[in-house]
């Protein structure tokens, strides 16, 4: 629908609408939430305008791995990767959460069929974005979501509060400070690319909360304006 557009006129209140659509079929290890609240990250944006690819290839390629998840390759696609809510019904062999449990979701979605992910899920074969790779995402009434992407949603939060950092918090967290990760500590020096944006401030934070030096990299004044806020001393 944007073809031979350039990207800064390809305009998302044109593709992305508001529907009713039929709620998904709950398969095994699964959830179907009642989303309170879900946030837009780049990943959305690039969804609804259909770069770098059409997300659509996603789906159509998720959709052959088994017939579970054919589920997923359809005509439409429910996007986003965040959400707050509370667990409405689970499939067969979800055991640790209840209807009623009040939640949050990260955005990995992992099959854990192949030996590689054991260790590290992001090394899994199968492993993809929920609500950009896979269907079924947080921006809807009801998400479809893997039940080990389910987190306990913190009482002090209110839902919005809870429903923002999953994406880019997990990501920071994952890169910077797992083992799996960059496995921070005292005295080192992190370099972070991109710090006035979502992913950016929460690296830049657990940095500081480690006990490290954080190099913060920006675009424009205007963004390393908005780190000095955030961050210079007082």
């Amino acid at each position: 629908m944007f073809a031979d557009q350039p990207t800064k006129d390809k305009d998302p209140r044109k593709s992305l609408h508001v529907q009713d659509v039929p709620t998904p079929e709950l398969g095994p290890g699964e959830a179907l939430v009642a989303v309170m609240a879900s946030a837009i990250n780049y990943n959305t944006v690039w969804t609804s305008i259909f770069e770098p690819v059409s997300t659509f290839s996603f789906l159509k390629r998720y959709g052959k791995l088994s017939p579970l998840t054919a589920r997923h390759d359809l005509p439409y696609q429910v996007v986003g990767s965040d959400l707050a809510g509370v667990v409405l019904r689970t499939g067969p062999g979800v055991h640790v959460w209840k209807p009623g449990d009040e939640v949050v979701a990260h955005c990995l979605s992992v099959e854990l069929e192949h030996p590689d992910g054991h260790n590290d899920t992001m090394l899994d074969p199968e492993q993809r974005i929920w609500g950009f790779e896979t269907n079924f995402g947080g921006l809807a009434e009801i998400a479809l979501v893997k039940a080990n992407q389910l987190m306990p949603k913190p009482d002090h939060l209110s839902w919005e509060e809870a429903a923002a950092p999953g994406l880019v918090n997990s990501t920071a967290y994952r890169q910077l400070i797992s083992t799996n990760g960059a496995n921070t500590k005292l005295g080192d020096v992190v370099l972070i690319w991109g710090a006035s944006g979502g992913l950016g401030s929460y690296a830049t934070q657990m940095a500081l909360q480690a006990g490290t030096t954080p190099v913060c990299v920006v675009s424009s004044p205007e963004k390393a304006e908005i780190c000095r806020r955030r961050w210079a001393p007082s």
